[in-house]
């Protein structure tokens, strides 16, 4: 079983940087992939970007890719997301999710999920 917990996120102007995090606990977390997605009110979820367990492979989306960067600190059982040039149209409840190996783009394919943390940019 993983537990995930998000934090960090806010209120920011357009322009502004923003650190979201992803706290999981469960054994062997680092060979789980994990995925940050986000849902705008009214609208799906939507994928964001992905990391892979043992292999660290990325992915992004094409809204966020060269704005946003996703890491993981195995010492922490920790995955951040590192938002930068931030767009009203980020505004959302960002989550996150986990699953074995691979990271994949479809929210069915990972059985773990946060709580969500709302991210807000004015212009």
């Amino acid at each position: 079983q993983v537990h995930l917990v998000e934090s960090g996120g806010g209120l920011v102007q357009a322009g502004a940087s923003l650190r979201i995090s992803c706290a999981a606990s469960g054994r062997s977390f680092s060979s789980y992939a994990v995925g940050w997605f986000r849902q705008a009110p009214g609208g799906e979820r939507q994928f964001v970007a992905s990391i892979s367990g043992t292999s660290g492979l990325t992915f992004y989306s094409n809204s966020v890719r060269g704005r946003f960067n996703i890491s993981r600190e195995n010492a922490k059982n920790t995955i951040n997301l590192q938002m930068n040039s931030l767009k009203p149209e980020d505004t959302a409840v960002y989550y996150c999710a986990a699953r074995p190996g691979v990271g994949l783009i479809s929210l069915t394919d990972y059985p773990y999920w946060g709580q969500g943390t709302q991210v807000t940019v004015t212009s």
